[in-house]
């Protein structure tokens, strides 16, 4: 019997073959790695029962729907395109909740930027926040994807595997030109102490830590910077199809959630109490 490992080499393997991109693959290795110690690496026992079981198991823990879903997508990508078995795994998402965003307010953002005393940890926040990047966007930003003369980033293998443009902020052209000294253009822009990209989990402590420090006791993520900033768009009079396009989100009902926390009419209403 092959070891765990094994397997989990086969799934990296495979997945970067198909170009997809390293937070991907961590995500992926991690959830089978799991689900493999779960049934104890016994592959052959492997089947559309014992998958169920493992999903009951989850949602015993109190896994959230979205978790749940990306181990759904995990396994059933293990077993098809790695194991090669013919099995029939016709699970249904589960249904995630729909909230609201967690925003911060611009005095917020400045708060935040104000506590952090290195210069290449303010500028993973201040060019998330103002060129809409997710965290995985950032930490693979490569010199090669800043456009100085047209003013613009190429976001290469975004969500769903589609590169996108995003607007470069002409505010911190100076601080990027900076970084971009002495590094070829196949450099990380924000490469961490070993030359390589900083890791999802240092990006997100950044923020984390910065947050604490501000005393800002919102439940915010790092997602929060693209979530309070397209809030700040819609706020400054921007059409939502342009902020639709900037977020290349594929349905204008995935922007509209903003306008719940930026109608002006609203916030206008004074309760009868």
């Amino acid at each position: 019997m092959q070891t765990m490992q094994y397997y989990l080499d086969q799934l990296s393997r495979e997945l970067r073959q198909r170009n997809y991109s390293p937070r991907t693959i961590e995500i992926y290795q991690s959830c089978i790695s799991y689900f493999l110690k779960s049934i104890k690496n016994n592959i052959e026992s492997i089947d559309r029962e014992k998958i169920i079981d493992f999903i009951l198991h989850l949602q015993s823990k109190n896994k959230a729907p979205k978790t749940i879903n990306l181990y759904k997508e995990a396994i059933k990508f293990f077993v098809k395109e790695i194991l090669k078995k013919n099995i029939i795994i016709d699970l249904r998402l589960s249904k995630e909740p729909r909230k609201l965003p967690i925003l911060l307010s611009r005095e917020e953002i400045n708060q935040i930027l104000n506590n952090i005393l290195n210069p290449k940890h303010k500028l993973l926040i201040w060019l998330s926040y103002g060129a809409w990047l997710r965290v995985s966007e950032i930490i693979s930003l490569k010199v090669m994807d800043i456009d100085f003369s047209n003013n613009f980033i190429h976001v290469k293998s975004a969500k769903w595997q589609k590169d996108r443009i995003t607007l470069l902020p002409l505010s911190l052209i100076a601080d990027i030109k900076k970084f971009c000294i002495d590094k070829s253009w196949n450099d990380f822009l924000l490469e961490s102490e070993r030359g390589w990209w900083l890791s999802d989990r240092t990006a997100q402590n950044i923020f984390n830590q910065a947050l604490t420090k501000s005393w800002i006791k919102k439940s915010a993520t790092f997602h929060s910077l693209r979530h309070s900033f397209a809030t700040h768009l819609l706020e400054n009079g921007t059409d939502i199809r342009y902020v639709q396009s900037l977020l290349w989100h594929a349905n204008i009902r995935t922007t509209q959630i903003y306008t719940q926390v930026t109608n002006p009419m609203l916030k206008n209403i004074q309760s009868p109490l």
